[in-house]
């Protein structure tokens, strides 16, 4: 069975939310000059190509890019994120781009069990990379602060259950708060998850619950909300804009699989409240990297790209831009998200070990299928 990728910002779809990014990245833009690096562009040298998921604005990027970097940067799409793994590696030796980026926490260790990247630590990093990057054995976290990165994170989103608050006032019914509460009877009906085979975020979603019931019990927890109404869709933008009450639809489903800045994005006007929550006991964290490729026609070039995505100046555009939270610390989250859309912390995250993922991915899936007909 082959798991495909279906990103789609948090309340708003991908395409919607383009005219966002190419904005932040105008602004990033204006304040861009050429950097003196070690991957100064040349006569010979001076094309990089970046291979990117296709929820992304290609030539506002580039644009910015080439201001920050001195290169000639060009952007191509190369499908959604499954797509763009693929790809990547039926390429191996003969790469489609100098760098890319997009490919999330489901698919990293992909590349590297199959040889596709090249190492690479980008300069000027912040604390809080390390932790998340995908080191040269596949796994998750690097302990060496000098030793280089197979994947280097760029944006991380958390795959959370968000509720609808008013909802459960208005029925007398007490909020759910874990995993454990979808599956009683108090909440048959009511909630909707996504189709881990048919979307990345239902993949995540699977993820938590395999780190939280293990490989021997996720599927008898599935199988419990699959008995108690639990509705499945194949993609975020049905279950949350068709399904859910706070989708800006007629949904009447209040509990639905989302992402933990779901809420930033249903702010009452006067920026007081939020219509939405998630639960953060239900989160699991879905990072997308970027690498060098094996075989880069510019290695150099492709480097000081991967910098400048690294860089807090492209950071900084993230979480207005791309619906996702920065890995760089030192960002300032937006006012909405530091109200309303907190990162989870470490002890709340349900996560498996990039490499653990990619050993048992296509195995939780087939198990699903066999036994509850996903």
């Amino acid at each position: 069975m082959t798991l495909a990728h279906t990103r789609t910002a948090p309340r708003f779809t991908a395409r919607m939310a383009l005219p966002a990014l190419a904005a932040a990245l105008g602004l990033a833009l204006a304040g861009c000059a050429p950097a003196a690096s070690s991957g100064a562009a040349d006569a010979d040298t001076g094309a990089v190509t970046l291979a990117v998921h296709d929820s992304f604005p290609n030539e506002e990027f580039a644009a910015a890019a080439s201001a920050a970097t001195g290169y000639d940067v060009t952007v191509v799409s190369a499908g959604d994120g499954g797509e763009l793994t693929n790809k990547l590696v039926l390429t191996k030796g003969a790469p489609i781009a100098d760098a890319f980026f997009g490919v999330d926490t489901i698919f990293a260790s992909r590349l590297v069990a199959h040889d596709v990247v090249e190492p690479y630590r980008p300069a000027g990093l912040s604390a809080g990379f390390d932790d998340i990057a995908i080191g040269a054995d596949g796994g998750t976290g690097v302990a060496d602060t000098a030793a280089p990165f197979a994947l280097t994170p760029i944006d991380q989103g958390a795959t959370c259950v968000n509720i609808d608050p008013a909802w459960f006032a208005e029925h007398g019914v007490a909020e759910p708060k874990s995993y454990a509460d979808l599956a009683k009877p108090e909440y048959a009906d009511l909630t909707v998850l996504l189709d881990p085979t048919a979307s990345s975020t239902g993949a995540s979603f699977l993820v938590g619950t395999v780190a939280a019931f293990g490989e021997d019990g996720f599927a008898a927890y599935w199988q419990d909300l699959i008995d108690n109404g639990a509705r499945v869709e194949q993609g975020w933008s049905d279950a949350y804009n068709g399904q859910f009450t706070q989708g800006g639809g007629d949904g009447t489903k209040p509990i639905v699989v989302s992402y933990g800045s779901s809420p930033a994005f249903t702010v009452s006007e006067d920026g007081t409240e939020t219509t939405s929550r998630a639960l953060l006991d239900t989160c699991s964290n879905q990072v997308e990297y970027a690498g060098v490729l094996a075989g880069a026609a510019n290695p150099e070039g492709a480097r000081a790209v991967i910098d400048y995505l690294a860089s807090s100046e492209f950071q900084a555009t993230i979480p207005d831009a791309m619906y996702m939270y920065p890995v760089d610390p030192d960002v300032a989250l937006p006012e909405a998200w530091a109200s309303f859309a907190p990162q989870p912390s470490e002890a709340q995250l349900n996560d498996l070990p990039s490499d653990e993922i990619e050993r048992g991915r296509e195995g939780w899936l087939k198990t699903l299928s066999e036994q509850i007909g996903l």
